[in-house]
């Protein structure tokens, strides 16, 4: 594979959510942590990655060098403000003649290589593919057929018009990137994906950053006596915080704060103070805190200053936030649904539960916290789960992919062409 042609410059596509948003913030989350991290790292190991995001101020520069040989171009597509991520099908014709424009003021074959992220990203790729002649790559990220087959309760599905552009996107890609083996197969049982073309790149973490340390709970208000578990997320239904408050209200183990740390995002937006409403109606108001969502270093303070660290959502692609916790050394309670049955090794790192039912939840929350044995074990099995994962083995297994299909595409073209030479002769 050594030998094999490396991409000199790859077009990343993001179009909902800019690599330069806070985590946590609208639709900003991990998907954003990846696309930065393995950029700065592509980058690193000699290849060029200009990122495309939609631009959502008027103020911000066209193009912004976000690291060195890393950068993200601003297009134009539809208002600044104002539009969800499911009003953005109407812009993916404006989007795409920027990112059409920008290929076009170079030479011909400036990019070797595009890879999208989400299925909006992934129709944009799908028609930049035809343009330019280049191998495109696709990471879903999520899938819509998974998320409605797992949906919490009063949730909104995934709009059919998602269904069918992921099908159209996944059938046109050269090659499709999965976070887990399972996501893997998902695709193919439920997108009749060509097992060939998919292959699994895990997601990283930081462990420079996320490693174990002293915990700082006056950082965060947070008392210096009794137990934390904390929550770190988008506050939507999909992210089930709501399962975390219910449970606190049943929970035996006293003096235990729950931490709920990020922004209001989807169909979270219709009801944003629903969770201080559930609160207040179970009589916890005074044991649930409320963060805004933290940078990178705040976050690693977090993880640190919580006995626990809850994930309880109702699907989840990977979970990079379990995996950012254990780096700090820190157990994760999470449900056994998608990556996360990846992301956390149930008995060593952290617990995984079926289903979302609060007294259950309420249980092994107790039983962890009445535990500190089990904890420093679970600690201890954590920090070691979390070092199989880094972003320098997430860019180098994606550079693998990249190099299969420049290799693929090429041996297409020089096919064709001789089968042309062939009928003309």
């Amino acid at each position: 594979m050594a030998d094999w042609p490396t991409p000199r410059r790859i077009a990343t596509l993001s179009v909902h959510t800019s690599p330069l948003e806070q985590p946590g913030i609208g639709d900003a989350g991990g998907m954003n942590v990846y696309i930065v991290e393995v950029a700065k790292r592509l980058a690193r190991l000699g290849v060029e990655v200009e990122i495309f995001t939609r631009a959502t101020r008027s103020d911000l520069p066209p193009v912004v060098e976000m690291a060195p040989g890393v950068a993200v171009r601003h297009v134009t597509a539809g208002p600044f403000e104002g539009l969800s991520k499911e009003e953005l099908p109407a812009q993916l014709c404006a989007f795409t003649n920027g990112v059409l424009r920008a290929e076009a003021a170079h030479p011909p074959g400036h990019y070797d290589l595009i890879h999208s992220h989400y299925w909006l990203s992934g129709q944009v790729g799908w028609l930049a593919r035809e343009r330019w002649g280049t191998p495109h790559v696709h990471t879903p990220h999520t899938l819509a057929k998974v998320k409605n087959r797992l949906i919490a309760a009063g949730d909104r599905p995934e709009p059919k018009a998602r269904v069918i552009g992921e099908e159209q996107v996944i059938a046109a890609s050269d090659r499709l990137v999965a976070n887990t083996r399972f996501e893997a197969q998902d695709l193919v049982a439920h997108y009749d994906a060509d097992p060939s073309k998919v292959s699994v790149v895990p997601p990283g973490v930081d462990l420079d950053r996320f490693r174990p340390g002293s915990p700082d709970r006056a950082r965060f208000g947070l008392p210096a006596r009794g137990k934390v578990v904390a929550f770190v997320g988008r506050i939507q239904p999909l992210k089930a915080p709501d399962v975390l408050i219910s449970a606190l209200a049943l929970m035996r183990e006293p003096d235990t704060t729950l931490v709920i740390c990020g922004g209001p995002s989807g169909s979270g937006l219709d009801r944003p103070t629903a969770l201080i409403e559930l609160a207040a109606s179970l009589g916890v108001s005074d044991k649930v805190v409320f963060l805004p969502p933290q940078d990178g270093a705040g976050l690693a303070a977090l993880y640190r200053s919580a006995d626990l660290v809850a994930v309880p959502s109702y699907n989840e692609s990977f979970g990079l936030v379990a995996l950012e916790a254990q780096a700090c050394g820190t157990p994760v309670v999470a449900a056994a649904v998608g990556g996360l049955v990846t992301a956390v090794r149930s008995g060593l790192s952290g617990v995984l539960v079926d289903g979302h039912d609060p007294q259950r939840w309420a249980q092994v929350l107790d039983d962890l916290l009445a535990s500190p044995g089990l904890r420093r074990r679970l600690s201890a099995g954590a920090v070691a789960h979390a070092s199989d994962f880094s972003w320098d083995r997430t860019a180098e297994g994606l550079l693998a992919v990249y190099r299969e299909a420049v290799t693929a595409h090429r041996a297409l073209i020089a096919e064709r062409l001789e089968a042309y030479a062939w009928c003309t002769s």
